[in-house]
């Protein structure tokens, strides 16, 4: 039977019973548990599924040996396992796994030895990494079948995603009902985002924020953001200018590009930015780096020396919360479309970039800000 057929058959049995359990094995199915729920990483049940569907395949393999480098007859490829067959399947059914194959993940990227309990996966959480091993080995000591493990992988998921979905459903009818007579001033948004910022795995948030702001106000500049590149995704790989890039609406030159800090700038990142300018090719008018953290006057004055020398293009450096207070009242009736920007720049990006409980979290604050809690 074909890959996609294992998995259209696995996904009918998972859902015809959500409360049905295949793992009858009380410590087995406890690991499962903790491996499918872990909020922290998203990798391990994703190479979890790809090895247990090479198993359901290809019955003669070994489910601890998805790498070919291991040069056995009984090894086989995760990441194709992964990437041919998983990436399709978890989109398509809106599953909670990383989007992205969990075999580029530092634990797991350039291993060529089995995954088996005497090997040290450096990874955090690193109990979740013990307990991934573990499942892998309960199936080739046939202490449980791939297939039984899988079909409780994917219930899990899906009763994971539903509840996901129900606190969220939950939090925008608050949200909605909680509503005051008179909406959130520009000083209310910006501590509304600042409490934000401060919460745990925000890295993602200042590119939001400065995407909202120009999707707010993009008709009033003539301007627009391009399209916004994955978090993880380096600008030598994409070949972008920056993290967020500003073009004239119609036109595709980028005349303005942000580049998030979430750490100090340095003079080694205003000199990154001048070859970029350089190798661009068209005058770029802009070059502003958005920091959260204190800005070095050296540094800021280095910067501004530049602008002859790049042939008009301007450095700067902006802090985060600065940049917001400025926007917001520069353009304060516009102030709750940039709100509505932003809540809709969070809720779209995945759970790998804006984790769930970053979600949450900003529901909850934006309810309490507008009922006056």
């Amino acid at each position: 039977m074909p890959a996609e057929d294992i998995l259209d058959e696995i996904l009918k049995l998972a859902e015809s019973n959500l409360d049905k359990r295949e793992v009858k094995d009380a410590q087995i199915y406890d690991r499962l548990i903790y491996v499918c729920r872990c909020m922290s990483n998203r990798a391990c049940v994703r190479l979890l599924m790809a090895c247990l569907l090479a198993k359901i395949d290809n019955p003669t393999i070994d489910p601890r040996k998805p790498y070919t480098e291991i040069n056995t007859s009984d090894c086989f490829s995760g990441r194709t396992y992964d990437e041919a067959y998983l990436t399709h399947f978890i989109m398509v059914n809106r599953l909670p796994c990383n989007s992205t194959t969990a075999f580029l993940t530092p634990a797991f990227r350039s291993a060529d030895q089995p995954l088996t309990k005497d090997v040290t996966l450096i990874g955090r959480p690193r109990q979740l990494y013990v307990s991934t091993v573990q499942l892998l080995d309960d199936v080739y000591q046939n202490r449980v079948s791939a297939k039984a493990l899988l079909i409780d992988v994917i219930r899990i998921l899906i009763k994971f995603r539903e509840e996901k979905q129900q606190r969220m459903q939950t939090l925008l009818s608050a949200l909605q009902s909680g509503q005051g007579a008179l909406p959130l001033s520009s000083e209310q948004i910006v501590t509304l985002v600042q409490q934000h910022l401060a919460c745990r795995n925000s890295s993602r948030l200042p590119v939001l924020v400065v995407a909202a702001a120009y999707k707010a106000a993009g008709m009033c500049l003539g301007e627009q953001v391009k399209t916004l590149n994955a978090h993880n995704a380096a600008d030598l790989q994409t070949g972008a200018l920056g993290d967020i890039e500003i073009c004239l609406i119609d036109e595709n030159n980028v005349i303005t590009a942000y580049e998030m800090k979430t750490n100090q700038v340095t003079v080694d990142d205003v000199d990154i930015a001048v070859q970029k300018i350089a190798h661009y090719g068209e005058r770029v008018h802009n070059y502003i780096f958005i920091t959260t953290e204190n800005i070095a006057p050296s540094v800021f004055e280095y910067a501004k020396k530049f602008y002859e020398q790049t042939g008009g293009t301007e450095i700067a450096i902006l802090d985060c919360i600065g940049f917001l207070r400025h926007f917001l009242h520069f353009f304060h009736r516009i102030r709750l479309d940039f709100l509505e920007k932003y809540q809709e720049l969070i809720l779209a990006e995945p759970d790998s970039a804006v984790g769930q409980p970053l979600k949450e979290a900003f529901l909850a604050l934006r309810h309490a800000a507008e009922s006056g809690e």
